[in-house]
């Protein structure tokens, strides 16, 4: 019995493993994006590596009991859900490229362009209204539009 028990768990683990080693990579620059961090310097994104660590330490332990769910979606959900929960941690200006927006805008902006949940599931996952979160999308491409037009000298 125990030997079984542990080929189940070296199998679990090794499943794990290879989720992240195909999953870690877009995972990490979702939370890099979702926190404002740089990315460019090596270890410059500690929040985002500890956000996206947690979500997979919760990921993992709930591994045996997804059953046939998406692994990255249920890792994407825990993501988006401990970030919205951890937002006052992520308000200062770190210099990344979504910096200039709150976390709701930057959650929603991350979901819906990068990672390309639709409005529906996006606001389902928020506990917002649909076109809310289409507005918050809307008004955060708005602001990052203007910051680029600013930054290149030209008139909005």
């Amino acid at each position: 019995m125990r030997e079984r028990q542990t080929h189940r768990d070296r199998l679990r683990a090794q499943e794990f493993e290879a989720f992240v080693a195909g999953a870690g990579g877009r995972l990490l620059h979702t939370a890099t994006l979702l926190t404002a961090e740089p990315a460019a310097p090596v270890g410059a994104n500690v929040r985002a590596q500890r956000l996206l660590c947690a979500a997979l330490a919760r990921t993992y332990a709930e591994w045996d009991g997804l059953r046939g769910e998406d692994p990255y979606d249920r890792t994407r959900q825990e993501l988006a859900v401990r970030f919205a929960r951890e937002s006052r941690r992520h308000r200062r200006p770190l210099g990344g490229v979504l910096d200039r927006l709150a976390p709701l805008e930057r959650l929603v902006l991350v979901l819906r362009l990068y990672e390309e949940v639709g409005e529906d599931r996006t606001a389902a996952l928020l506990g917002l209204p649909a076109d809310r979160v289409r507005a918050v999308c809307d008004r955060s491409i708005a602001v990052l539009r203007s910051g680029a037009r600013g930054a290149l000298g030209t008139a909005p």
